[in-house]
């Protein structure tokens, strides 16, 4: 086998302000793994929270090796058995990566999509979030109705700014501008316990169907606590990043989220989401903002999940691959050999 790596930057069609920080662009480094005329790719992207860049992507999955094995299968097998490389200096998002490269190719040999490889019978159609970030109230307003017109089903809500008096009137003058739409509230950790315990009855009473991270990740005794008493399902996203953490959480909160680059990757989302079965606690998929070629393993998933937000190929300015839809409200599967995703944009490779 061969392996090849391009840098690009996908630039967001908007600034994405969240309790943390303001987003305009993500630098994605994606991974070709060529064998027998066929191609499979994977694509895994930078991240100031995880505290990896570019350069540090390009060396890790280098690092991997794929050439040494002979097959995407034999390599494919590596990986599930965790003989790929060491959890220890890999990280999940390099994972991740590589698998879905490996699944790709691995399906294109076979003539079957990635969905038949993982156990479905037919593609996956599921309704996702679409993200509106802390700004003014009149744009979330309009981005609100320009959603619902366009088909969105469910809009997340990011929160977390200053004034949470801000966060409240947001998510009013959203439910007011598009009071069909189901909405998901996400504070990533900004909220202290005092805090989400006096705001979460007011967002109950805005409509809002759970939240994602109320509280700061690492006490997740704290998160399991307010899940106990929340009028609103709880969501852990930033506390629930292993197996580990899943195991440790199933049964003390409403959901997890379960976003590849965090956990590894779809064989690893599906051990998590075999771990929580029966537990009372469900499974949501979340995503980094990057490109179809990131989220299409995901999508390949969206049968397991009770929420899906699989909309950051949605947020950038162009999105350089196509192949699961998302801009009605619905991301879909296809039931092309692999992922079936394309390049459909040329992209400049970062200098």
């Amino acid at each position: 086998m061969k392996a090849y790596l391009r840098t690009v930057r996908l630039e967001l069609a908007e600034p994405l302000r969240i309790s943390r920080s303001t987003m305009t662009a993500r630098d994605a480094v994606w991974l070709g793994v060529e064998h027998d005329g066929a191609t499979g790719y994977g694509e895994a992207v930078s991240s100031v929270y995880y505290g990896l860049d570019a350069d540090t992507l390009v060396r890790l999955i280098s690092a991997v090796g794929l050439e040494r094995f002979a097959d995407p299968e034999s390599a494919l097998r590596a990986l599930r058995d965790g003989e790929l490389a060491s959890a220890a200096t890999v990280p999940p998002a390099v994972t991740a990566a590589v698998e879905s490269a490996l699944l790709d190719l691995v399906g294109k040999r076979a003539g079957v999509p990635v969905y038949r490889l993982i156990g479905a019978s037919g593609p996956p159609v599921a309704a996702t979030a679409r993200t509106i970030g802390i700004t003014s109230l009149a744009h979330a307003a309009a981005e609100a109705r320009r959603l619902a017109a366009s088909g969105f089903q469910v809009v997340k809500v990011k929160v977390g700014s200053p004034d949470s008096e801000d966060d409240v009137e947001r998510v009013r003058v959203i439910r007011d501008a598009a009071p069909q739409v189901r909405l998901l509230l996400d504070p990533n950790g900004a909220w202290s316990v005092a805090q989400a315990t006096a705001l979460l009855p007011r967002f109950a009473d805005l409509g809002v169907e759970a939240v994602e991270q109320p509280l700061a990740p690492g006490d997740p005794d704290a998160l399991g606590a307010l899940a106990e008493k929340s009028p609103l399902p709880v969501i852990a996203d930033e506390d629930a990043v292993s197996l580990e953490d899943a195991r440790r959480l199933a049964g003390r909160v409403h959901g997890v989220n379960v976003k590849l680059a965090k956990c590894g990757g779809v064989h690893a989302a599906l051990r998590i989401a075999e771990s929580i079965e029966g537990s009372g606690t469900e499974l949501m998929l979340g995503c980094l903002t990057a490109s179809t070629l990131s989220l299409a393993p995901a999508v390949h998933l969206a049968d397991r999940a009770r929420w899906t937000d699989l909309d950051g190929h949605l947020l950038l300015a162009h999105d350089p691959w196509g192949g699961i839809g998302g801009a009605d409200g619905l991301v879909r599967a296809s039931s092309r050999p692999g992922l079936g995703v394309e390049e459909v944009t040329a992209y400049e490779d970062v200098a």
